[in-house]
Formats: C-alpha cells, structure tokens, sequence
C-alpha cells in the first residue's frame, strides 16, 4: 500500500501542527489507510502487527472527532494492559497538544481511584484504560458513556487472550448503538470474528502484512545452544556485535529475575518487568528504559506490551514463546518506523518445535545459525553422585582426607598427570578472559568469517562490522546513549 503524506489525508492545522511537532510527515500504509475510513465515519477492522504506527492510525481520528466545548466522554479506548493504556495516553496528548480543551485520561488497576475521579469530573473526553477499571467505574456511576461517538479496541486478540472477553462484551453493549467502531488486531481469531459480527454489521477491513512490514527490516535468526548455555551465549553476542539498547524475553518470572542478576553480576546495565512487579516500579522502570537510562530490559511478554520505542536495536528471545503469534509481537519491537534491527533466538533442542510452530505461522524459514563451542550435547556428562543423605536426627559426618581417599575407586598404574589443568581451587578466569578463549561464534550465515578477538570498544564503535554490517540494529547510535559508556557501569537502577 502507498504511503501518503498526512498533509495529504484531510486533517485539522491543529492536529497537522502536533504531527509535524512529533517529527512526523509521512503516514504509515496502516494510517494512509486507516485515518481517511475513521475520518468519514465508518466502521473499522484493522490487522496489523506491532510497530506499524496503529496508534496514530486510531489516535488522529478519535482527537478530531472530539467535540472541545462538551466536557463529556466521546471516545473510549480499551487497552489489554496498564503500560498499554499509559503509552496510548501519552501519544494521545501528543496529538492533542493544539487543539485547545481536549483533555484525555488513562484509568488502569493499581492508579489511585481519587486521581481517576478528579479528571473524569473535570471533564476529559477522551478516556484509555483496561476492560476491568472501565467496567468498575461504570458499575460505580464514575463512567457515563451515553455521548459516546467512537469505541477502540487496541491489540483486541490480546485482550481476548487475558481473558477480558465478557467485560469487553458487556463494555460494548452499553455504547450507543450510534457509536463508530475500530478493532485493531495482530490476529483474528474465531472469537474475534464473531464479536465483530455481533458489534460491527458491515466494517471496513483493511489487513497490512505483517512479512511486509517487518521483515525487510529486522534480521531475524536463530543460534542453536544447550539450555545450560544460554546466558554464555547471549553475553557472547552483545560483546561481539555491540548491542547497547534492546529487549531480552523470557517465558516465565523466575527466568527474567534470574537471567537479569546473571546480567548484572556480569557488569551488564539491565532491569526487569514482569506481573509481580508493582505499578510505581513498572512505570519507572518503562520510564528509563525510554530514556536509555539503562541498556537490557530482561521481560516477560505480557509485562513488555505497553513498551513503544522505536530506536531498539535488538530483540533477544531467551526463551521462545509457547504461543507463536507472541513471537510476532516481539519482533514487532524492533525495526520499527523504517529503522533497522535484530531479532535473535536462542533454542534449545526441545524448543525446535515451538520453532517450527513459529516459521509455519509467519510463512517464511528463520535461518539456523550455529554457535562454534556452543553445540548442544546429545550425551552429557552424568552429574557425579551426592552422598547419602543422613538418617532423621543424624548429623552428616565429614570426609577426612584418609576416608575420601580411601572411598575413592582404585586404579592401577595410574601415570603421573603432565601440564595438570587448573582445579576449581585455582585463580577463577576472569569474564573477559574466558570470552576471549572461546571460539567465534558464527553470525548470520555460516559463512561469514570470524571477527577474532577483540576488546569492547569504550566509544560503541565497531570495527569489526563496518556501516553496520552483520546485525543491522547497532548501526546509527547516538553518542548519548549508554553505548558510549563501559559495561562496567552495572545495573540501571
């Protein structure tokens, strides 16, 4: 689909000034395509994958369809998550930021219900939140939405996914039946397709392909390594590739805290997200990432959704999704707004399949890159056996040096060892030196030569890939950010 400038699409000078005041003069294909529908008053089913630029594709409409002299709502937007309905809020006020007496609000679980009174009462008409809080002040009498011209569903499958269904459903049977409508959806599922059929007789579809949008300008590979092996990998490649500015999923809680003290003891610049997290952490924590006040986001899927930058360099998958169509959304992450970047897997054996699920659904083969000195092992080595555990009240007796020598299996003609390697008594080697004795791994083809052993680069130069060669998402970083500074500066927080 074409691009069109927004000058180009029907707009007010208000909302033309605040696009041109965002750096923007070129809309997206989502919004050449979405933005002049919404502006005649249709109803709207948009499928597009992260990254696209959807929120200005719906957020433009819903600012100039807003009527400033009625301190009423008139537009709702549904989001599945807290971080979500912040980041929607903030581009909203954005877009608003000339057109005098718009005044919007984000209503989310674990904000002050005073906070959320107050700008409800001082009359915004432009309200974001999730399913649960919009359904809680409706039953409370808090949320009115008889003057409603328009309803947003942001990332829909997700939402149907958390389980917000019903609340959704009854949310809409409560608009007025005059109300304009948009579904904004990476998937369609069957629920999906038979809520539009309930809530939107005869939508617009407008379908923009995610292999289209994303994958010309995202490397996206997979390293086949040991599960025991993994973060060794990972360190290897931002060592060797420069990476300075990225997301790193993990599949469950306890990894992303345990893979974000691994990265911080390693002197990486790193914090956390996940649902145990409480909402003042979250939000600072989305805050300075934002600003690059720290390198790594270590996160969980659903913690990460609310997160729109779109400088990433790259997306590391630690651990790949057990759903595939959350790979999508994590590749959507980076490469956004015609910018370059990576998108790097790390699979075990037993996640070959998750792999497969993941290519057959995004209907193109992710290449297999092979990590030297990484190579799973078929047969490990047996851990060697524990001794007995004591009886009920009995203390654990200690070896003496007789007793485990004499426990120990005799061997016969044993020959003195030569060059004996270093025990685990030894002088332990320190990161830098193991990294440097390990072998190169291999990077996008199988190919490319190895880069040798080289030093960290202090000013985020990298002579080993020049113009940004290899993974595209450390080209172009700004000197600000924390690329220019050591990996010794530890954690962000």
């Amino acid at each position: 689909m074409e691009k069109r400038k927004f000058a180009e699409l029907g707009l007010s000078p208000e909302v033309l000034k605040a696009v041109d005041k965002m750096g923007f003069e070129e809309a997206s294909p989502i919004q050449t395509a979405v933005i002049p529908l919404l502006l005649a008053g249709k109803d709207v089913v948009g499928q597009s994958a992260t990254g696209s630029g959807k929120t200005a594709a719906f957020g433009v409409p819903a600012v100039e369809k807003v009527d400033a002299k009625k301190k009423v709502v008139q537009v709702l937007i549904l989001c599945p998550t807290r971080e979500l309905a912040v980041q929607v809020a903030e581009e909203i006020a954005k877009l608003a930021f000339f057109k005098t007496g718009v005044r919007e609000v984000p209503i989310f679980g674990g904000q002050s219900y005073d906070r959320q009174f107050r700008a409800l009462e001082a009359g915004a008409q432009i309200v974001i939140g999730t399913p649960g809080r919009i359904m809680d002040h409706m039953e409370r009498g808090t949320l009115r939405l008889d003057n409603l011209k328009m309803v947003i569903l942001d990332e829909c499958d997700r939402m149907l996914d958390m389980g917000f269904r019903d609340d959704i459903e009854k949310i809409l049977s409560e608009t007025p039946s005059t109300r304009q409508s948009l579904f904004f959806s990476a998937t369609m599922p069957p629920a999906i397709q038979a809520m539009i059929s309930r809530f939107l007789p005869n939508p617009e579809w407008v379908r923009i392909a995610a292999q289209a949008q994303n994958a010309p300008k995202v490397d996206q590979v997979y390293f086949e390594v040991d599960r025991r092996y993994k973060i060794d990998v990972l360190t290897r490649l931002i060592d060797l590739h420069d990476f300075r500015y990225g997301i790193i999923f993990c599949s469950t809680k306890v990894m992303v805290d345990e893979l974000d003290e691994h990265l911080h003891a390693r002197g990486y610049q790193t914090d956390r997200l996940h649902g145990d997290i409480t909402q003042a952490q979250r939000t600072r924590v989305m805050e300075k990432f934002k600003r690059r006040g720290f390198e790594f986001l270590v996160a969980t899927d659903v913690a990460a959704l609310g997160l729109d930058v779109d400088d990433l360099e790259v997306v590391f998958n630690f651990d790949l999704p057990n759903d595939a169509e959350d790979y999508t959304h994590r590749v959507g992450r980076t490469g956004r707004a015609g910018s370059s970047g990576a998108a790097v897997s790390l699979v075990d054996r037993e996640e070959l399949k998750l792999l497969k699920d993941i290519e057959k659904l995004i209907k193109r083969e992710i290449p297999r890159v092979q990590v030297e000195g990484f190579t799973p092992n078929a047969n490990p080595e047996p851990e060697a056996p524990r001794a007995p555990r004591p009886q009920h009240g009995q203390k654990r007796k200690p070896q003496n040096n007789n007793q485990a020598a004499n426990s120990a299996p005799k061997t016969q003609n044993r020959p003195a060892p030569q060059n004996k390697p270093a025990t685990s008594q030894s002088k332990p080697m320190s990161e830098a030196a193991r990294h440097q004795a390990m072998p190169q791994p291999a990077l996008f083809s199988p190919t490319v030569p190895s880069h040798g052993n080289r030093p960290r680069s202090n000013t985020g130069a990298n002579p080993a890939r020049p113009n940004g060669g290899g993974f595209k998402g450390g080209a172009n970083r700004p000197s600000g950010s924390p690329g220019s500074q050591h990996r010794s500066g530890g954690r962000g927080r």
